[in-house]
Parts: C-alpha cells; structure tokens; sequence
C-alpha cells in the first residue's frame, strides 16, 4: 500500500523536502503527549497552591475576605510581628550565643557608697577548667562580685557577671575606663583559650565556628 506524501520546509536546508503522512502522524501524537503532561503537571501545581492558601486562610485571623495577594500580605505581617514578640520575649535571657563574645558595660547610676557598678558576660565553648579560670581572673582585678549567672545550650556557654569597683580617683570616667579595659582583657584571654582548646575537635567533626568578639564600652560616650 502506498504511503502518501507531502511536503514541508527543511530548515536546515532552506528547501522543501518529500515526508510521509505517517511520520507526520506520529510527530502530531509526540506533541499531543506532551501537551496532555504539561497541562496535568500544571493542575497538580496549582491545586496544591489552592492548598497551601486554604492552611493560610485558616491560620490568618480575619473575617474579611482576602484575595492571594492580601492573604500573602497579612502573613508576611503577622510573620513579622511574631518574630518581634520572640525576640522581646528572650531579651534579658541568659542564652548562649553561636559566636565567641565578650561584653563589658558600665551600668547607671551607683551601687552605693560611692561605688560603680559593672556588667560583665562572656559566651565561648564550655570546657572543665572554665569557672576556675574565670574565678582566679576575677580575684585578680580590682572588682567586687556582686552577681553571677552562668547558663550552658549545646557545649556553649554563657556567663554574665555584675561587679562593683571604688570610684574615689579624681577621674572618674577615666577610672572606669582603665577597669572596664583591664576586665575585657582578662576576660578575651579566657574566651582566646578555650576557642584554642576547641579548634583541633571542630576541625574535625564540625564546621568551624565563626569567632566575633564584641567591645561594648558605655562609659566612653559619657566623657
């Protein structure tokens, strides 16, 4: 039986070439296939967006009735402000960082009797030896302990210390200056040893931590 022909543009060519009637049938069918996926591929996409905004409007408070881009908008919002309420519900906590830190501050006011007081804290990996170091570091600076906090999340910790010192020098300012330097100095050669303990096991079984250490000095913006 004979297969009827036609003609069609070969592009490579730039000229009419003889095809049959059946390869041009089975090219159609090729394309009809691949049409029908697209088009299914397509409705399962948009019927789980569909879904996905039906959970949204379910979760969003609100008896108006929104459209996709309203409903977004309200989320986007709601989203916002629940990271605001997280991050004032932890503020004061005493929650371990993932950054080395130290942080030294002089606090308002006086603790009495002529004395300023001081906030102390410091966040680096925990190690055994920790608290004796701190505690021969502190006995060893002109300071007066009055509180300490210390909290521990992960092999990190966190430890927060309020001081007092004399203020009876004629240079107040600069007296707090010199003592709050001396604390953070004492307190960075502590973060600095145990960051150097820690190296050789992060290298080889976790990603290196970046390291930051943070200078926070009140009492220079009061001179």
């Amino acid at each position: 039986m004979p297969i009827a022909q036609s003609l069609v543009l070969d592009n490579e060519k730039e000229k009419l070439v003889k095809t049959s009637e059946k390869k041009s049938g089975v090219s159609e069918v090729k394309k009809m296939m691949a049409l029908k996926s697209h088009s299914e591929a397509e409705k399962r996409r948009r019927e789980r967006i569909n879904a996905h905004l039906i959970t949204l409007r379910g979760l969003v408070p609100s008896n108006e009735k929104m459209d996709k881009a309203m409903l977004l908008a309200e989320v986007i919002s709601q989203v916002k402000q629940l990271q605001t309420n997280a991050a004032q519900a932890s503020e004061g906590l005493n929650i371990p960082l993932e950054f080395d830190e130290v942080k030294v501050e002089k606090l308002e006011g006086y603790a009495g009797n002529g004395s300023s007081s001081f906030r102390a804290s410091l966040c680096c990996d925990y190690r055994p030896d920790l608290f004796s170091e701190l505690r021969r570091a502190l006995d060893d600076l002109p300071v007066h302990l009055v509180k300490a906090e210390t909290s521990t999340l992960g092999g990190r910790t966190k430890n927060v210390f309020v001081f007092t010192s004399s203020g009876e020098g004629k240079n107040e300012n600069a007296e707090a200056r010199e003592l709050i330097s001396s604390v953070r100095r004492a307190l960075s050669n502590i973060v600095d040893k145990s960051s150097a303990s820690a190296k050789h096991t992060q290298e080889l079984y976790f990603p290196r931590k970046r390291q930051r250490v943070s200078y926070f000095d009140s009492s220079s913006s009061s001179s």
